[in-house]
């Protein structure tokens, strides 16, 4: 049975054309309206229509759903927790250590594989769509899309900063001041290449950080990027002084955790659907438990 996504036309968007409308408020790509055109898969108020015909106030426009036809990557069975699902997308926990997709040299045993087996025990052919990573040894949140217009959708939030992600990380030493801005542009590694590093001739890269508790010589901080370059977090408060406890490119290891201390504790976006903001929250894994039990005093409270 074929479904359907519906547009109601609101008065805002009253006199463009389909195709404009599409493109531009529900992000199709031209060559998925295409497609959609030639499977006589747009219509409006019920009736096939041509993509040149203008929408007025209190239209229906219906867009055939273009089913997956595989997952993207090998279905794997593996532990995986659910923080929110619905519909159109769904946000997982992802543990320290594993990849979200497969990359390089590593094809399996990623979040993206488990995630698959997931969806297939489920009945499902879906397509496997993560709309941002985080580095192998980080956790926290990370939210995958269940169809190409919906990532198309959250991909856009993401683009505009709509999507809020927040990190928490422990770092060595005290951050003074204790809150701030770290901008400092970040490009190659001039004689490592796996690595990143400050470089003026790098990406701007901008980082908001505030302390949360500080205490003997370490720091509990809160994260937030105005923009996503690979391993920012990291190559930040490294150059600022702070590396992050068991970060080993960026710093050194720990005996309390396997990764670093770092992970992406809140998202909070409006659901690119339906009308209704999502927060979801990732709790502390065990280990990142252990840092914060061994660097700060059980009874000590947050600093102002």
């Amino acid at each position: 049975m074929k479904s359907y996504n519906a547009y109601p036309i609101d008065e805002e968007h009253q006199g463009l054309t389909i195709e404009v409308y599409l493109k531009q408020v529900q992000k199709y790509s031209g060559r998925k309206i295409q497609k959609l055109t030639r499977l006589k898969g747009i219509l409006l108020n019920k009736k096939p229509v041509f993509l040149q015909k203008k929408v007025k106030t209190g239209d229906i426009l219906r867009v055939l759903s273009l089913e997956d036809s595989s997952y993207g990557v090998e279905p794997e069975s593996g532990p995986i927790e659910v923080l929110y699902e619905d519909s159109y997308l769904i946000v997982l926990n992802k543990p320290s250590g594993l990849l979200v997709h497969p990359a390089g040299q590593t094809s399996r045993g990623t979040l993206s594989n488990y995630l698959a087996h997931y969806y297939q025990q489920q009945g499902a052919i879906c397509t496997v769509r993560p709309i941002h990573r985080l580095d192998r040894e980080t956790s926290g949140c990370v939210v995958f899309a269940k169809d190409s217009h919906t990532q198309a959708l959250l991909d856009g939030l993401l683009k505009e900063g709509i999507l809020k992600r927040t990190y928490q990380a422990v770092v060595h030493g005290l951050m003074d001041p204790p809150a701030g801005t770290i901008n400092a542009p970040i490009g190659s590694h001039p004689t490592k290449p796996n690595r990143r590093a400050v470089n003026p001739k790098g990406d701007q890269a901008v980082t908001h950080y505030k302390t949360i508790r500080s205490f003997s010589e370490a720091s509990l901080l809160e994260l937030t990027l105005a923009t996503g370059r690979t391993h920012q977090i990291r190559v930040h408060l490294t150059h600022v002084g702070h590396p992050i406890i068991g970060d080993r490119m960026y710093g050194k290891g720990s005996p309390f955790i396997t990764g670093q201390a770092l992970h992406a504790s809140f998202l909070h976006f409006p659901h690119p659907v339906e009308e209704r903001e999502i927060a979801v929250e990732a709790p502390f894994p065990a280990d990142f438990l252990r840092v914060l039990e061994n660097h700060f005093s059980c009874n000590h409270e947050p600093d102002s």
